[in-house]
């Protein structure tokens, strides 16, 4: 037990730990981390370990002060992998002010805000990665792994039991209730899913998830990636997330009516349209990068399907569609990518959410139909997603929604950085151009 010191000096007496990874997330989903001896975990604690904010992905400048990544004991983690090591988040702090930046900073607002209206959201994510050999990043690591239909084929998950089998018992070990693990659509690709909860939790632990399951991977000799479409013709990665609203005591599911026909409430629907009606400018933060819309294009791949959205719709339980009701009390969102910032996904839901909520939003016509296909006759065409990152952030810069509820500094920020990586991209030539146009 503990010996009446600070919140992780007890967790470090408590769990064996000597050293402790201080970590946050930029603006990217990048995770930048110091590793802190135990003995300093009390200063650290009390004023935050210093970083260099320009360092990273943020839209701040070398002449800018240190940034003090703070961390919360609340989200300690014992790696399971690597005796006397834990990881921490951060909220980060500049000048004793918050970073309003931060994605941490972000969600915790938007959680601020749903309090005040009697709000606590809970989310499940369930997170696709391909497993690529370590030497040739166009190959996945299963030589045999060559099926057309290759989704929950038993012989190509067994074959990757090491890896799968040791996330989930370190997912055990961490009572994280793992339920499942399968081999995905992909060749080469994996889901592991685990019990919901809150949504700052669930960011925190989807953070950690992907550091340990790259972890894992490198120490089996492979490699790990959430690249939303690291091969054209193989189905894409993504990050799909189940999401309820609770009482603020989290034991009555306000989404849930089991008199309505799908099992949603007024709540959940007025929730659910306005993710719908926020959604052209909500994918720049669930599909952050360029290769992200090669994932929500909604082009067939090698099995047959790519599994992804490519309409601002809604369904049953249907899932060719944006957003699709499964079971009684909740809805899939299924934009977000493997890419994604875990906190940006969770505040940017919870942000769109409420918003319909406040305006009192009526959800659309439901679609169910094969949502990669032409509507029926005398149905309206469904709005298309942006098909480029460009086009994504365009919707955003003008999203008074966004603007409002995660503030115009983070706006203006995340806008800054991600169009610093669209002019990094343009300024490359591909192979395509030169065999489609050299003889112009």
């Amino acid at each position: 037990m503990g010996h009446g010191g600070t919140p992780l000096e007890n967790f470090a007496d408590d769990h064996g730990i000597k050293f402790f990874l201080v970590s946050y997330v930029d603006l990217l989903g990048v995770v930048r981390s110091k590793l802190v001896p135990r003995g300093a975990i009390r200063s650290m604690q009390k004023t935050g370990a210093g970083f260099a904010g320009y360092a990273a992905h943020f839209n701040m400048t070398a002449a800018d002060p240190d940034m003090m990544a703070v961390p919360d004991p609340k989200s300690a983690i014992k790696l399971p992998w690597t005796e006397g090591v834990a990881w921490v988040a951060s909220d980060l702090v500049m000048n004793d002010s918050p970073v309003l930046q931060s994605p941490r900073y972000v969600l915790k607002q938007q959680i601020k805000r749903a309090e005040e209206l009697g709000y606590r959201m809970k989310t499940g994510v369930e997170c696709e990665f391909f497993l690529l050999t370590n030497n040739d990043e166009t190959e996945v690591a299963d030589t045999k792994d060559v099926a057309a239909k290759p989704c929950y084929e038993q012989g190509a998950l067994m074959r990757h039991y090491k890896v799968i089998s040791e996330l989930l018992e370190h997912m055990e070990t961490l009572g994280w209730k793992p339920y499942q693990a399968d081999h995905e659509d992909g060749n080469g690709q994996f889901e592991l899913n685990w019990e919901y909860d809150d949504c700052l939790t669930t960011a925190d632990k989807h953070v950690f998830f992907k550091f340990m399951a790259k972890s894992v991977a490198e120490k089996h000799g492979f490699r790990a990636t959430f690249m939303p479409k690291p091969f054209v013709n193989k189905t894409g990665s993504g990050a799909h997330c189940h999401v309820s609203v609770w009482s603020p005591d989290g034991n009555t599911n306000l989404f849930q009516d089991n008199a309505e026909e799908l099992g949603l409430s007024t709540l959940a629907y007025q929730f659910l349209a306005g993710v719908l009606e926020n959604s052209q400018a909500l994918v720049a933060l669930l599909n952050p990068t360029v290769n992200s819309y090669k994932r929500i294009d909604g082009q067939s791949t090698a099995s047959g399907s790519s599994w992804a959205p490519c309409t601002v719709s809604y369904t049953g339980n249907n899932r060719t569609h944006l957003l699709r009701i499964p079971d009684k009390g909740r809805f899939e969102l299924r934009l977000a990518d493997g890419a994604v910032n875990p906190y940006l996904l969770q505040a940017a839901i919870l942000a769109t959410g409420l918003d319909g909520v406040k305006k009192n939003l009526k959800a659309p016509p439901r679609c169910d139909w094969n949502g990669h296909l032409p509507p029926p006759p005398n149905t309206p065409k469904l709005p298309m997603l942006p098909s480029t990152l460009v086009q994504a952030l365009e919707n955003l810069s003008n999203s008074d929604v966004f603007k409002e509820a995660l503030g115009e500094e983070f706006v203006k920020s995340y806008l800054e950085i991600q169009k610093q990586q669209w002019r990094s991209y343009t300024s490359h030539l591909s192979k395509w151009e030169l065999e489609n146009t050299l003889d112009c």
